[in-house]
């Protein structure tokens, strides 16, 4: 069978994918992801063919933010709307059709957030399974952006269809009040991103060993990590009685930030999974990567969201007992330290966070999930 995989081209929506594509190319299937090309790096190692196409974020946010005038990272429902269903199908629609129309899928997977592989599925008439990055996200947000996508579907002659499949990664605990599973879910237990062939030792933490303190993860992906927002967080925290491991951004080094570096690590892009051992809390923006994969470590979280969905798993960390949030406003380097140690010395908070790692890990594998959608994708081509 050949599975296409397809995802608005940032590493928070790219990553979650791969566990599946792993699972199927595992299975003798072929795989390939069509997203934009600066991807070639992260899928290379991995053996997965990539089908360059399509801008980069940083190009769709700006196209969504000029269209808008607001910040496109800002989680309301019209700057969402425009930039997964106005601009990102703009500018990514024909060039992922075309390169996908070569390939000619079976199946095609897409993360939630994506609205390009939809359109080519239904140009190519093939089914769509889409895979959810976390909690449900409030009605309006999905209604608004069908809206806008819709139109560009109804352009192309097309009606954007309901995805045959819905591949939940999000455990029960984390579900906002009230919310029923569809008929077409199909779980799927997430994994923090790694790398099958690491088997290089934990990250060493600067400063005293590693068990003498709390070890603490702070990190806020790759677009949000800014040394002018992080510096005087981690100045507050390195004060306190615990040793701190840093992810860097893209675009920053270690001498960016302005912290005692005999009491912080930092460490660029790494295999969260490698980030995460021996890692007692985690301080993150509320990516849902970065929260499924601690959660699913059962460490325990500081959530301190920034935009886009990161105030949806800050609500649910807290709803579940699993953490602590400090939204905009109250988010001072003093409030989060307090936070972090509060978090770190509150057995509650840990015994609750692995309540859900115990739920993530009942969840059916990827493996499993392969081989129960290459079926259903076998028995709906037989029947039609």
């Amino acid at each position: 069978m050949r599975v296409l995989f397809s995802t608005t081209p940032a590493h928070g929506h790219l990553l979650p994918l791969l566990p599946l594509a792993r699972a199927f190319g595992e299975r003798g299937d072929d795989v390939a992801v069509v997203t934009a090309g600066v991807f070639g790096p992260v899928l290379a190692p991995e053996g997965i063919e990539l089908l360059s196409a399509g801008p980069t974020m940083h190009v769709l946010l700006a196209e969504a933010g000029r269209r808008t005038g607001a910040d496109p990272t800002t989680p309301l429902p019209e700057t969402v709307a425009e930039l997964f269903g106005g601009a990102a199908i703009d500018l990514a629609a024909a060039e992922t059709l075309t390169a996908a129309g070569r390939w000619r899928p079976d199946l095609l997977v897409s993360e939630i957030h994506d609205y390009v592989g939809p359109l080519v599925a239904a140009t190519l008439d093939v089914p769509v399974a889409t895979l959810a990055l976390g909690p449900a996200h409030p009605p309006e947000y999905a209604a608004s952006i069908a809206a806008v996508a819709d139109r560009r579907y109804a352009d192309r002659g097309l009606t954007r269809r309901s995805a045959a499949w819905l591949l939940d990664t999000c455990p029960a605990a984390l579900q906002p009040m009230g919310w029923q599973a569809p008929p077409e879910r199909m779980p799927l237990r997430p994994e923090a991103h790694r790398q099958p062939w690491d088997e290089l030792p934990e990250l060493a933490p600067a400063g005293r060993a590693r068990r003498a303190r709390p070890r603490v993860l702070v990190s806020f992906g790759t677009e949000f990590s800014s040394p002018q927002l992080l510096s005087p967080i981690l100045r507050a925290l390195s004060a306190a009685d615990v040793d701190l491991l840093v992810t860097l951004g893209f675009t920053a080094s270690a001498a960016d930030f302005d912290v005692d570096h005999e009491r912080v690590t930092f460490a660029g892009f790494t295999p969260l999974d490698r980030l995460l051992r021996g890692v007692d809390l985690v301080i993150t923006h509320g990516g849902a990567g970065t929260t499924l994969g601690a959660l699913a470590a059962g460490i325990p979280l500081a959530v301190v969201p920034q935009g886009a969905d990161h105030f949806i798993q800050a609500d649910r960390v807290v709803a579940s007992g699993a953490g602590l949030a400090l939204l905009p406003g109250t988010a001072t380097p003093e409030a989060v330290t307090e936070a972090a140690t509060t978090v770190l010395t509150e057995p509650a908070f840990r015994a609750s966070a692995q309540v859900i790692a115990a739920q993530i890990a009942a969840l059916p594998t990827p493996a499993d999930v392969a081989a129960e959608l290459a079926a259903a994708t076998l028995k709906r081509a037989l029947l039609n």
